[in-house]
């Protein structure tokens, strides 16, 4: 990975876990807005996200409270779902799959942690997983593909 990428990639870690922390308030639990996820959409342009948004995550989770399910978990649903946006990057699934994603997988273990139903779980995360991609993650692409 050359120079840029490299940075690019660090500078994503660190936006992804400085957005987190300094919303931690609604940023953790099973009714959340974290509006660093507006980030995962990133993939469609820049490879380097995929591992950067790996790592933001697991770092973000480190100090969100919620134990070893969420920092594993939430790390690995959302590497599965940048690749996904990376190779689905030239359709709309790119954006629905982080939505997708963190809504069905993510619910199943707040469900486990909170004794919360399991599709009350889908559609708060789905729903705020969807503002932030729609509303901020969206406009983001269409700066950066103008801009970059």
């Amino acid at each position: 990975m050359d120079t840029k990428k490299l940075a690019r990639g660090a500078a994503i870690t660190a936006l992804y876990v400085v957005i987190t922390y300094f919303l931690a308030p609604v940023s953790f639990g099973p009714i959340q807005f974290r509006a660093a996820e507006a980030l995962t959409v990133l993939p469609i342009l820049f490879p380097e996200a995929i591992p950067a948004l790996f790592l933001g995550v697991l770092l973000a989770n480190i100090i969100g409270g919620l134990g070893l399910v969420d920092i594993v978990g939430g790390s690995l649903v959302t590497l599965l779902a940048a690749y996904v946006t990376y190779k689905n990057r030239d359709n709309v699934f790119a954006y629905l799959s982080p939505i997708l994603f963190n809504a069905f997988l993510i619910s199943i273990y707040l469900h486990i942690l909170f004794d919360l139903p399991y599709w009350l779980n889908v559609i708060q995360i789905g729903l705020s997983e969807a503002a932030v991609v729609l509303i901020l993650g969206v406009p983001l692409i269409k700066y950066l593909k103008k801009h970059f």
